[in-house]
């Protein structure tokens, strides 16, 4: 997959961000560790089972990729509509185009949920 450049994003309240796509803020940031709630997850499930450190280290590199990936496209989709803020259905279509076909309608109707919960607690 190619890496484009965006440069000089202008904002409509006149700010100018650049955006560069040879490093991106999640690497100079670090990656966020996710194997507390994979073992939650897989506790709920199959209760019975563990999974090796290995494995966690293999699933946590997997969900920062494509944390970042869906990341990078949202970003695309919002420059292309000339917009400066980031919306839910940017997000939508980057999970459309990134994952395939039923799993990315499954995730966007979890990811619904999840946010419609937070907004209403």
């Amino acid at each position: 997959m190619a890496k484009s450049t965006i440069k000089n994003l202008k904002c409509s309240k006149g700010h100018l961000s650049t955006i560069s796509g040879k490093k991106s803020l999640f690497s100079t940031l670090g990656h966020r560790n996710y194997s507390l709630y994979v073992n939650r997850v897989l506790k709920e499930v199959v209760p019975q089972r563990g999974i090796s450190s290995r494995t966690l280290g293999i699933m946590n590199t997997l969900i920062n990729d494509i944390f970042e990936r869906i990341a990078t496209e949202a970003c695309n989709m919002m420059y292309y509509r000339n917009r400066c803020t980031l919306t839910p259905e940017d997000i939508q279509r980057a999970v459309y185009l990134l994952v395939p076909g039923k799993l990315a309608k499954n995730a966007v109707g979890f990811g619904s949920e999840a946010v419609n919960r937070y907004v209403h607690s």
